[in-house]
């Protein structure tokens, strides 16, 4: 179960066709719902998204932790996920993006929202960024 701070962004993501307010007011937000790598249970995350032409662009950056997220670890088990995008919902595919787009990726981010050099630079992993393409 995700915890009462995402409790609360999830449901106010639902109720407001994707917009939540507070800290991630104008943020572009999307909810991945994943398969618990080990429970096979549902589990719904807020993350922030690039958007990157036709797919979305997340970064498992788990606040600058010595270890991926959750929903990293649950997408490398089981690539198909839900993700829900302003209004839209869809089912999707996670890659790992290639080396080659890495770093202008996170760069894009870091412009977007400069929390994520933050982030970047509290660990000394490589942190993964992960590309959700709609799938039928």
């Amino acid at each position: 179960m995700s915890n009462p701070f995402n409790l609360r962004v999830i449901e106010e993501f639902r109720a407001n066709g994707g917009r939540v307010g507070g800290p991630f007011e104008g943020v572009p937000l999307l909810l991945l719902t994943t398969i618990g790598a080990r429970t096979g249970k549902e589990r719904t995350t807020p993350l922030v998204a690039l958007p990157d032409g036709d797919r979305l662009v997340v970064f498992a950056s788990n606040g600058g932790a010595p270890t991926a997220p959750a929903w990293f670890h649950n997408l490398m088990k089981n690539p198909k996920a839900t993700v829900e995008f302003g209004a839209e919902r869809h089912r999707a595919k996670a890659t790992l993006v290639d080396e080659s787009e890495h770093d202008a990726l996170w760069e894009r981010q870091i412009a977007q929202d400069p929390n994520f050099a933050r982030f970047r630079s509290r660990t000394d992993r490589t942190i993964p960024v992960v590309a959700l393409t709609e799938i039928g």
